[in-house]
């Protein structure tokens, strides 16, 4: 089969597999087949990828309808399938075939379709089409799944801003289309007034869309409500198609950029990578922390492309292909361990009843398989050897460290400002993995309902496996991936194809002999242990009942640094205390830290639009006589307009 019959023909399944999702006796049927049809979407792609095929139309700026498929839509493409084929395996069993679930279900398949239309449009109307799709399905989704007032507020609120952010996406291509640049980036000089205005303005729609900083709030409003497998969708791969749109605008079509759009695009990408991970910090709900993890994952991705377009600004090509092979690798990489963690999340919150962080505990005991499973994905997203979080921020790393070699003072500070942040960044994941997997994973059990929790069912199980199993491979061999992403810069062959990753002056990193060392490491401990067992104590609580309220929390966890950043943070706090005949019998506190982005910046901007909109709501009269004064006003004013020649 071919790389454009795979892909149509998977299609056509996952189209075929939403119908079906829609009847009660064919609801699982309808899911299983939407599974195969993602299947052959990666196989199709991942197919183009590794061999360099192009299948269908090629690029054009007409507003004439056209499909195909090259390598870099193949890579996102296998990104779409493989995290399809997980989340649609679990929704088997985590979706019930009521009413609600088969909705959910087709939904899902419409969503996958719209995503997939992204990736294979060749021209400007059918990919603008199919981008505005794509944010509008999960919204529906999200509303089929709850009908709550909070629920519909960040619906509204999501919609809103990646619309009207999204203009920018609109602009960029339709610029783009006009100057007869889609596909052919000889047409637009570099540095030219054009050529910036469609890098800003891609930035500001794609950007939005991607949850980049700081048009990043609709992103922890809208992912953690949706259904656990709509959230691995979300997360994994729509995030990541805009970031397939940046790649396509700043690095394909528009050529060469000044330095200083590289230099901002780092800037954005330091920013989403450090408030993300320190926002994710003080997160107490699972899913929201997740959220905030992809606008530091995001951040990451940012950086390199950042890097990519110094770099090549500066002409080191060989080395902005790296760059840009680091992205796309964490692209890939993020995809994998995020769904992961999203599903296993839907897991827990399905057997225990919530993600409070400090209401979960011993779940790694009670469920194994999908305990074992979210920890794979905690320490790939903590970036810790050998597995795959690590291989892409290594790669990303060096990337950075050649910024300064081949640009002048200004490059070399940008870059080693997104060093520091990109170390920042490392440290901080792992300290809120650490945090995460010990409240979670760890300790005793905080409520009954978790001490009785139960192993989800084998396909929920079979999902986060597979995901874990990506995760593993491609922090043992990330060399087999690699060498295809480095061929997808416009200037660059590909990278010969290797296990581990041989970059030009930094050796040749082999994830292998670091799992080696690692098993061998933990190997000698056992055998020093030998049977020997901790023998059991009571907890000493300084006199105390030792009882759940002592029980370790998120907040305790990040106090130390929370006092650290706590100018930067402005931490809320609430103390009650209540007393009784002149003795204290109770001390309540309450602390928060609020999300200053959202609060201070977007809450402020929205009631006043909102208060703009009630008072233009007395123009509607709702009687035909006024309306036809205005129209008669405003025949008017254009017939006055062209007397004085204002409209040429």
């Amino acid at each position: 089969m071919s790389v454009a019959g795979s892909v149509l023909v998977g299609a056509a399944a996952v189209g075929a597999g939403g119908l079906l999702t829609l009847l009660h006796r064919t609801f699982v049927t309808g899911l299983a087949l939407q599974a195969v049809g993602c299947v052959l979407l990666a196989f199709g792609g991942l197919w183009a990828l590794v061999a360099d095929e192009t299948a269908g139309l090629a690029f054009t700026s007409a507003f004439d309808p056209r499909v195909g498929v090259d390598a870099l839509s193949g890579l996102f493409l296998g990104i779409l399938g493989a995290v399809g084929v997980a989340a649609l395996v679990f929704a088997t069993r985590y979706l019930e075939p009521s009413g609600k679930g088969r909705t959910i279900g087709a939904l899902t398949g419409l969503f996958v379709l719209v995503q997939a239309l992204v990736l294979v449009a060749r021209d400007p109307l059918t990919f603008l089409l199919a981008w505005e799709a794509m944010t509008l399905v999960p919204a529906a989704v999200i509303l089929v799944s709850r009908a709550d007032e909070p629920a519909r507020r960040s619906v509204f609120f999501y919609v809103a801003l990646t619309h009207l952010a999204g203009a920018g996406t609109w602009v960029a291509i339709l610029l783009l289309a006009s100057e007869g640049a889609i596909g052919d980036p000889s047409v637009i000089a570099s540095g030219s007034g054009v050529q910036i205005a469609i890098a800003l303005a891609a930035l500001v729609g794609m950007g939005a869309k991607a949850g980049v900083m700081p048009l990043h709030v609709w992103l922890p409003l809208a992912h953690p409500i949706a259904p656990a497998h709509v959230s691995a969708l979300m997360s994994g791969v729509m995030i990541k198609i805009a970031i397939y749109g940046l790649v396509r605008v700043l690095v394909e079509w528009l050529g060469v950029l000044p330095e200083w759009l590289g230099v901002l695009v780092l800037a954005l990408g330091a920013l989403s990578s450090v408030a993300g991970v320190v926002y994710a910090l003080f997160q107490h709900e699972l899913k929201r922390l997740l959220a905030f993890h992809s606008i530091e994952n995001i951040g990451i991705i940012v950086l390199g492309l950042g890097a990519c377009l110094l770099l090549r600004a500066r002409g080191a090509d060989a080395w902005a292909a790296f760059a840009l092979a680091a992205a796309l690798l964490h692209t890939v990489n993020h995809a994998l361990f995020k769904s992961l963690l999203f599903l296993g999340a839907g897991s827990f919150e399905r057997a225990a009843g919530s993600l409070e962080l400090d209401r979960l505990g011993g779940l790694l005991r009670r469920m194994p398989w999908t305990g074992g499973a979210f920890f794979v994905g905690a320490v790939a997203i903590a970036g810790l050897p050998p597995l795959n979080g690590f291989a892409s921020e290594w790669t990303t790393l060096q990337s950075l460290l050649h910024v300064p070699a081949y640009g002048g003072v200004a490059d070399g500070t940008a870059a080693a400002i997104a060093l520091a942040a990109l170390a920042a960044t490392a440290a901080l994941a792992a300290l809120c993995f650490v945090k995460v997997v010990g409240l979670v994973l760890l300790g005793p059990a905080r409520r009954d309902a978790v001490a009785h929790a139960e192993e989800a069912p084998g396909a929920m199980r079979a999902g986060v496996a597979a995901l874990a199993g990506g995760c593993v491979l491609l922090g043992l061999a990330p060399g087999l991936l690699f060498g295809s992403l480095v061929g997808l810069a416009p200037w660059s062959a590909e990278a010969p194809t290797t296990v581990g990753l041989d970059l030009p002056g930094t050796g040749d990193f082999r994830s292998g002999g670091v799992a080696l060392a690692l098993a061998a490491l933990v190997g000698a401990l056992a055998l020093v242990r030998g049977r020997r067992v901790a023998a059991r104590a009571p907890t000493w609580a300084c006199g105390q009942l030792v009882e759940r309220q002592l029980d370790w929390t998120s907040a305790g966890f990040t106090k130390p640094l929370r006092l650290v950043l706590e100018d930067v943070l402005r931490p809320e706090r609430e103390v009650a205390v209540r007393t009784e005949g002149g003795v204290v019998t109770e001390v309540a506190y309450e602390g928060r830290v609020p999300h200053h982005f959202e609060e201070r910046l977007y809450r402020p901007v929205t009631a006043l639009a909102m208060y703009g909109a009630h008072h233009a709501r007395r123009v509607q009269g709702g009687r035909l006589g006024v309306y036809v004064a205005y129209l008669l006003g405003l025949v008017l004013v254009v017939l006055a307009a062209a007397k004085l020649g204002v409209l040429g």
